[in-house]
């Protein structure tokens, strides 16, 4: 039997630009937020499009070349597992998010695929 895992690929169209941290021990994290869109004709036989925004978190080399090749706009293949963490914001509120950890860049435009 496969192992099941936590994986996610998506393809869609980048929301801004990558905010690029560097951290202490010099490894540098990025983040950016993608939208995927699905359309499908509804019970009256009209097109409806539906929008889904995915926040992205790329790590190391994936964050360097975020940094250097994405811009806003820009389409984007990616792979990588789901996150979910918690904090809490200024005003004392717990606050729930989840991300999607990239394992694998490619941009359908290039030539190049990234890991």
């Amino acid at each position: 039997m496969y192992a099941l895992k936590n994986k996610v690929q998506l393809i869609g169209n980048l929301g801004n630009n990558p905010e690029i941290k560097s951290m202490e021990s010099g490894k540098k994290m990025a983040t950016f937020s993608m939208a995927t869109s699905e359309s499908y004709r509804n019970a009256k036989g009209e097109k409806v499009t539906e929008t889904q925004w995915h926040r992205l978190v790329a790590w190391g080399k994936l964050a360097e070349i975020a940094e250097q090749y994405l811009d806003k706009g820009k389409e984007v293949i990616v792979e990588g597992k789901l996150i979910n963490r918690s904090y809490t914001d200024k005003d004392g509120v717990k606050r729930y998010i989840t991300e999607v950890q990239l394992t694998e860049l490619l941009m359908p435009g290039g030539k190049q695929g990234f890991q």
